[in-house]
């Protein structure tokens, strides 16, 4: 199992963005240096607690001072931008990282973000699929292009102002070829578009804010969609996102992690419950579909959605939700505001060096 990072990120509304901004640029660092595999930024144009408005840009911050880490869009919202300009900017970028990129992908949920945009009254799923598959035709094509799918908005040509002697009209082709490794992050149960996922062969994240018996469903799904194209899915392909920390006694353990009035893990959980609330998507925090709202409060989010406790505490838990969830390739470790940074770095750490090689060995033993 790798060990992946996801930040979307989340911090209070007090915060300078200065510093915020830097504080989650250290986490990455950090990361590659312990061995991550892959670090996963989110974007939001409308959001003052959410403050990273282009996760390509805030990721080319990070190219000469990572070695390792896989640095990955968490995604890019495709229904804000003209496909032609996500195709040529993440080409760009996967040439700037030399192949260390990966294409998260989404529609972009956030309602504000959208009516800045004017396209508050628009399909944005529908957006987002269309996008989708002029950004895939454009690396796949050569100039001029010619792009004219059918039920398709994006028309895409460049024969009326090509000149091939000097390379005008001619966009970038990624790095990794064909393209880069692409990654959709699934939040609801039994969605439908990780069956799309399976026939493309994109790859599924299920995000941290899902409860885990709801985990299966989206591999379900996944699974049924690879199958129908011909091709026998692989867990490795599969990301589970979880909130994770770790400390080096219980106490610290249940204080920071759950239940102090000043836990990043808390205040979290708080906005998110808000978030999902207004926008009538908080079925993802019911044990079922018909529990009663009053049924989901924030300290049963906590309860239920943050791992936390020492290593071995951490260990069990994981390898509980493996059961519960079924096998997985990745454990995606979501980062949070760091309120103290010796305890978020030490949490890391201890993830890394000691939760990891213990779940990797007890899996290997089973």
């Amino acid at each position: 199992m790798r060990l992946g990072y996801f930040t979307m990120p989340l911090h209070p509304l007090h915060r300078n963005p200065t510093e915020t901004l830097q504080e989650d640029r250290e986490a990455i660092i950090l990361a590659d240096k312990l061995g991550f595999h892959d670090a996963f930024v989110g974007e939001h144009l409308t959001d003052q607690a959410e403050n990273v408005t282009n996760s390509l840009l805030f990721l080319a911050t990070l190219i000469p001072v990572t070695t390792r880490i896989k640095l990955a869009s968490g995604t890019s919202n495709l229904s804000h931008s003209h496909p032609t300009l996500l195709a040529a900017h993440a080409a760009m970028f996967d040439h700037l990282a030399k192949g260390r990129f990966i294409f998260g992908i989404s529609p972009g949920a956030l309602a504000s973000d959208a009516e800045a945009l004017g396209i508050l009254d628009q399909d944005r799923n529908r957006l987002f699929a269309e996008a989708i598959d002029v950004i895939l035709a454009i690396w796949e094509k050569n100039a001029p292009y010619d792009i004219d799918l059918p039920d398709n908005r994006f028309k895409v040509t460049t024969a009326g102002t090509c000149a091939f002697e000097i390379g005008r009209g001619i966009m970038p082709k990624p790095y990794q070829r064909p393209y880069p490794e692409i990654v959709g992050t699934v939040v609801a149960p039994f969605s439908k578009g990780v069956v799309a996922m399976g026939r493309r062969d994109f790859h599924p994240m299920s995000a941290n804010f899902l409860l885990a018996h709801w985990l299966r469903s989206h591999w379900d799904n996944y699974a049924e969609g690879k199958r129908s194209v011909g091709v026998e899915p692989d867990v490795a392909d599969w990301r589970i996102a979880r909130t994770i920390f770790v400390a080096d006694d219980d106490a610290t353990a249940r204080s920071y992690g759950k239940r102090d009035a000043n836990s990043p893990y808390r205040y979290y959980y708080k906005q998110m419950l808000t978030k999902m609330k207004m926008s009538n998507r908080h079925v993802i925090f019911k044990k079922h579909r018909d529990e009663d709202d009053s049924a989901v409060t924030l300290d049963r989010l906590v309860d239920e959605l943050v791992i936390a406790g020492t290593v071995d505490e951490v260990v069990d838990q994981i390898l509980a939700l493996r059961e519960t969830a079924g096998d997985f390739g990745e454990i995606v470790y979501a980062g949070m505001d760091m309120v103290d940074k010796t305890l978020a770095n030490r949490s890391m750490e201890l993830m890394a060096t000691q939760v990891m090689p213990r779940v990797n060995a007890a899996i290997g033993g089973r």
